[in-house]
């Protein structure tokens, strides 16, 4: 996976001189992409200020001579969207719009306005198909706080932990393109901030997000966001949308995809592919891993007005079998996963895949795990998408209670 980015970023090097003949056409846009030009995603741009940052993102991208001009643009329009969101979801400068400030769908339109506009652009000095790539990972990752994660120097400062939380952009938009994601809503909401933990610590806070898409987990993004900042941390939870009504810890993940469409409406099914790794020798990635945050005390505090489940349940092929069962107690010896604690699709990946990776680094020790949140849900007159509107108060008032949640959960947890 390293050597295949370093290869990428090498050709991407080379194309700073390359002539026009050299330059790739541009790529359509992406399905995420073309969901844009809904009524409701623009909307929810008007009402919370963003709508101007793609128009303003083309004409930097415009005046741009070489690649690396055109770097330094993507970057600091794609972190400048990620400190815009998060300094709104915190409070922090005007609301620019009437749309509630916690709520996390701008980033993910505003994002993609981005992303379309730097798909189309053709410059005079040609690009080539690496050279575009690497500007659009440099967008994906700078607009999504993964490459912004900064602790205060000094691991193990007496009193003061370290907190790594993730969450997701909407999905199923097809179903309703209005849809919120309460974790990321709350990876906003979070990001940088300090907390009080349930023994009395001090905590700082760090988040990022990721996108709803099968190949980017398959390419790796998930492992190199966290690799680097999993040794220095004293807990990582990866946050996720999951059942109506209530909160899950989930006890154990699943290597097992089972191919419900991502934003790109692609669907995958088949083992969870990951990098093999070197201290595994010949031997093959697990079926399973577990949560190492402290599901009794979570489920046992008072964090808010959803119950809040320590889930065990998973669907496996038992040893010797074909069929797959439902164990409401965890997985049998030998078994093949099928479905972890949190089903079979992006979240139970992401928790598959963080947990996996804490074990590879030797940090069994390390808390860490995943939260399912409610759904958030929008109000009973304003529940169907054909004529609803894209707010209601019941709606900010559930992402709200969830954000106030998962930070509760999280203080129990890093305390415990």
């Amino acid at each position: 996976m390293r050597s295949t980015l370093a290869l990428a970023l090498a050709a991407a090097s080379l194309a700073v001189g390359a002539p026009p003949a050299a330059a790739a056409p541009a790529p359509a846009v992406t399905v995420e992409e073309a969901r844009l030009d809904r009524a409701a995603p623009q909307e929810i741009l008007r009402r919370s200020g963003f709508d101007t940052l793609g128009p303003e993102f083309a004409e930097a991208l415009a005046r741009a001579r070489t690649i690396g001009q055109a770097e330094h643009t993507v970057v600091r329009y794609g972190s400048g969207l990620w400190r815009q969101a998060v300094d709104r979801a915190q409070g922090r400068g005007p609301a620019r719009g009437d749309l509630s400030r916690d709520d996390d769908r701008p980033l993910y339109w505003a994002r993609l306005a981005l992303t379309r506009e730097l798909r189309g652009w053709q410059p005079g000095f040609g690009v080539t198909e690496e050279g575009r790539a690497r500007l659009m990972d440099r967008l994906e990752r700078s607009s999504r706080g993964q490459d912004s994660i900064r602790y205060p120097a000094g691991k193990g400062v007496k009193g003061v932990k370290r907190i790594l939380l993730t969450g997701f952009d909407p999905f199923t938009l097809d179903r309703d393109v209005r849809i919120s994601n309460p974790s990321g809503a709350t990876a906003l909401a979070l990001d940088g901030t300090w907390l009080r933990t349930a023994d009395g610590s001090l905590a700082r806070v760090e988040t990022a997000v990721f996108p709803v898409r099968w190949e980017d987990f398959a390419d790796g993004t998930v492992e190199r966001t966290l690799r680097p900042h999993l040794p220095e941390v004293d807990l990582f939870t990866t946050v996720s949308q999951g059942r109506p009504g209530r909160f899950d810890i989930e006890r154990t993940n699943g290597a097992w995809r089972g191919g419900f469409p991502d934003n790109e409406n692609l669907s995958r099914t088949g083992t969870v592919p990951v990098a093999p790794d070197p201290a595994d020798g010949q031997g093959a990635q697990p079926q399973w891993t577990s949560t190492t945050l402290p599901y009794a005390a979570i489920t046992a505090a008072a964090t808010g007005r959803f119950p809040v489940y320590d889930n065990t349940s998973v669907t496996e092929v038992p040893a010797g079998t074909d069929t797959p069962v439902v164990r409401p107690a965890g997985p049998t010896p030998g078994s093949l996963a099928r479905s972890g604690g949190g089903g079979n699709y992006l979240s139970n990946e992401i928790a598959y895949r963080a947990t996996l990776l804490r074990d590879r680094l030797g940090l069994t020790g390390l808390p860490g795990g995943h939260v399912h949140t409610p759904v958030l849900q929008f109000g009973t007159a304003n529940a169907d998408p054909a004529t609803g509107t894209v707010t209601d108060p019941d709606f900010v008032r559930n992402r709200l209670d969830i954000i106030a949640q998962v930070r509760a959960i999280v203080a129990v947890a890093a305390g415990s």
